[in-house]
């Protein structure tokens, strides 16, 4: 680090990223007795600081220097931060050569592309790529960035037009020029498709089914309502008759860029344009789907529903959702399943619950049970002495696995025991007689030990 004097400012410069303090002090009697000294003070030693070539604090790169400057206040600082890491962006170090430059940029713009990577953010990072790669593929701006660091190359100052970067599509396709795009057989489509062809959305449908029809499947026909083609102008949006022209706001880009100079460089904003609306072409709109392209439809669908779906379940149906304008693809259907529950039998998972009473005779001595499943009504054999809460299986009365319907769980049912609260002289008798004949045995059990 250095540390360099000018009077009352201090600059300090760390490797080759220029991070500059300037930090001016003026007692509040010298300000007073003399102002335009102090103005002019300023000005020199802030002009000092950049060399002979340096876009930094060049003349006109700081436009509050031209005009009258008033006195700053005590304690006033000006701060320019560091500026982005080519290298670190594309992953090299400072000594790469050429090749592993360009190999670098080439993985990672295969990574980020927009057209391959849907994530928020990746489009910036794309162009950042592409940025970071333009720079360091030149020997004149690399040059100027190794010394200068980002100002060196989008600063003002005797740099001419080497601030505004080019197109990160364009540089893009240039590169990955006759080799097929992404993948092999125009996989990515390059800047002309990406400005033209958006694919359809997808559409959604929620069909309602009983308990039975979600545990066995079956083929529903359904009436969706969606967007397709226009017959008229073929999908296009133009009238017929009529042909596109090139949108002279964009020259067919379908975005704008913006630049701003400031006192930190060039600052860029791309936009989609709004001449165009991100086509490239100016058109006389269809009267029919209004220049969209597209127009509301009702159509029929069969759908097949496996069995095992639940509450939840959604089914895709590929290319049956909304029309993709300009030649896009279509979208999907997705069929979002809803259950209406049992009344009786209650599903987990592929298992099916059902609870049952039986009185505290059967329980005693066992019994045969009319028990409900899916299947209809099957008799189940409740053993004797069976426990209040006690669960029997029924095997392979369940629900079919999803996808896998020759695989089917269980229905588990639960035994309650009623317990009567009033008896009969009779039924008391009979009660209290095996009650003495248990204690009896318990008793003649107990005695013979």
């Amino acid at each position: 680090m250095a540390l360099i004097q000018f009077g009352s400012t201090c600059v300090a410069q760390w490797s080759i990223r220029p991070h500059f303090a300037v930090r001016a002090y003026h007692p509040s009697s010298r300000l007073q007795s003399s102002p335009t000294r102090q103005q002019n003070s300023m000005r020199s030693q802030i002009n000092c600081l950049g060399a002979s070539r340096s876009s930094m604090f060049s003349h006109g790169s700081l436009p509050f220097l031209s005009r009258n400057m008033q006195p700053p206040r005590r304690g006033s600082r000006f701060t320019v931060r560091a500026d982005a890491d080519y290298y670190s962006v594309l992953g090299v170090s400072k000594n790469a050569t050429k090749s592993e430059i360009k190999s670098a940029y080439r993985k990672l713009a295969r990574n980020y592309h927009p057209d391959v990577n849907k994530e928020p953010g990746a489009e910036e990072k794309f162009k950042e790529i592409s940025n970071a790669y333009e720079v360091l593929s030149d020997d004149e701006k690399k040059s100027l960035y190794d010394r200068f660091g980002e100002a060196g190359v989008k600063g003002a100052g005797g740099m001419g037009g080497m601030g505004d970067f080019s197109n990160p599509f364009d540089l893009f396709e240039s590169l990955f020029e006759g080799m097929g795009g992404m993948g092999g057989g125009g996989g990515m489509g390059g800047r002309g498709s990406r400005s033209r062809a958006v694919d359809g959305q997808d559409e959604y449908y929620t069909l309602i089914l009983n308990f039975k029809e979600a545990v066995f499947g079956m083929e529903k026909e359904i009436e969706i309502t969606r967007l397709e083609s226009c017959g008229t102008c073929e999908g296009s949006g133009a009238k017929p008759g009529t042909k596109p022209t090139k949108c002279t706001t964009c020259g067919g880009q379908g975005q704008v860029v913006s630049s701003a100079r400031t006192p930190l460089g060039v600052f860029q904003q791309v936009m989609t344009c709004s001449s165009c609306n991100g086509t490239g072409e100016i058109s006389t709109p269809c009267g029919t789907c209004s220049g969209d392209g597209r127009v509301r439809k009702t159509k029929r669908i069969s759908l097949k529903v496996p069995a095992g779906v639940d509450s939840g379940s959604r089914l895709r149906v590929r290319g049956e959702g909304n029309a993709g304008k300009r030649g896009g693809s279509a979208g999907d259907l997705f069929v979002v399943i809803e259950v209406i529950p049992d009344p009786v039998l209650k599903r987990e998972d592929t298992n099916i619950l059902y609870t049952c009473k039986i009185s505290y005779i059967d329980a005693i001595l066992g019994t045969t049970l009319k028990v409900p499943t899916v299947d209809g009504t099957v008799d189940l054999k409740v053993p004797a002495g069976t426990q209040p809460g006690t669960t029997l299986v029924m095997a392979k009365k369940g629900v079919p696995v999803l996808n896998k319907s020759n695989m089917r769980g269980d229905q588990l049912v639960r035994v309650q025991v009623e317990i009567p609260k009033r008896l009969s002289k009779e039924e008391k008798k009979l009660i209290e007689e095996l009650a003495d004949m248990s204690k009896n045995k318990t008793a003649n059990s107990s005695s013979s030990r």
